[in-house]
């Protein structure tokens, strides 16, 4: 797909890019995809403020897409007033950030004067930096317990086991993409996102459910043994079976103990029979 078709889909289509589509650190495409889930409201309820705030902070980190992104929202109008000062104050940070097509965008408007945008500006460090301080202010992970609070309850699944679980598989960044090809998230590889109903594993909200789905079926299957879901959901449930346990792979075993350093309860309440519509998230 050309730049410019690139572009204009980011701003209008109903899907977040796929993770290989630019070259940029994860943590700010993982902000930028939260904002477009916000922006186009897949999921949850549209939120443009949010959306623009989430961008800020994508932007901020050095994320091109995001500025431009902004900057389309200030000249369209679109969740924020229409300002196309602000607008060109945007398209010349992407650009000089390196996309090509915001570089066009600042050229063909380069007669507009920019205006700063001062809504946008970097987060003072926390006082006492550690490791809750980091925590409280990762809006990832923020955005991610709203809906985990909302979902796991509906298939009776302790949120705090699938943070847990989301934290191993992503660090909260919905953009991850596995060599296996394990998506988003909860890491869906498409087989598991097709057997429990995932359209779209970019959706964080759809992954989110898919993955919980998964583990309400594996909390039944092991009826209730965390130590034994945990494995399942990283080397499959074939392989716990086998070996009536954790099966004795390095990359299993540790990432059990990873999972149970923040999860230690030994045994979860077997969830019922997953109900067919499940809570919406937003």
């Amino acid at each position: 797909m050309g730049r410019k078709k690139l572009f204009l889909a980011v701003s209008l289509l109903s899907s977040s890019l796929p993770l290989g589509a630019v070259q940029i650190d994860p943590e700010p495409e993982g902000i930028r995809k939260m904002a477009l889930v916000y922006e186009h409201g897949r999921g949850v309820r549209q939120d443009f403020k949010q959306a623009y705030r989430l961008y800020c902070k994508s932007a901020l980190l050095g994320d091109a897409i995001a500025a431009y992104n902004i900057g389309f929202m200030y000249f369209n109008g679109r969740g924020l007033p229409r300002d196309h000062g602000m607008a060109v104050y945007w398209f010349r940070k992407a650009a000089a950030a390196g996309d090509h097509f915001s570089k066009r965008m600042a050229f063909r408007f380069r007669d507009i004067a920019a205006v700063e945008d001062l809504s946008c500006q970097p987060e003072p460090p926390p006082k006492k930096p550690g490791f809750k301080a980091a925590v409280s202010t990762n809006p990832n992970r923020q955005i991610v317990a709203a809906w985990v609070n909302q979902i796991a309850p509906a298939y009776a699944i302790d949120p705090e086991l699938v943070m847990a679980v989301i934290q191993a598989e992503s660090a909260y960044n919905p953009g991850a993409h596995s060599p296996k090809n394990a998506q988003g998230l909860m890491q869906l590889i498409p087989a598991t996102a097709q057997r429990f109903g995932v359209k779209d594993p970019w959706n964080p909200v759809e992954n989110i459910k898919g993955g919980v789905a998964y583990l309400s079926w594996l909390l039944r299957h092991f009826a209730g043994k965390v130590e034994w879901v945990l494995a399942a959901y990283n080397a499959g449930e074939g392989a716990v079976d086998k070996h009536q346990g954790v099966p004795p792979y390095q990359e299993t075993q540790a990432y059990v103990k990873k999972i149970q350093a923040q999860y230690p309860k030994a045994t979860h309440p077997i969830p019922p029979q997953l109900p067919e519509k499940p809570t919406e998230a937003g």
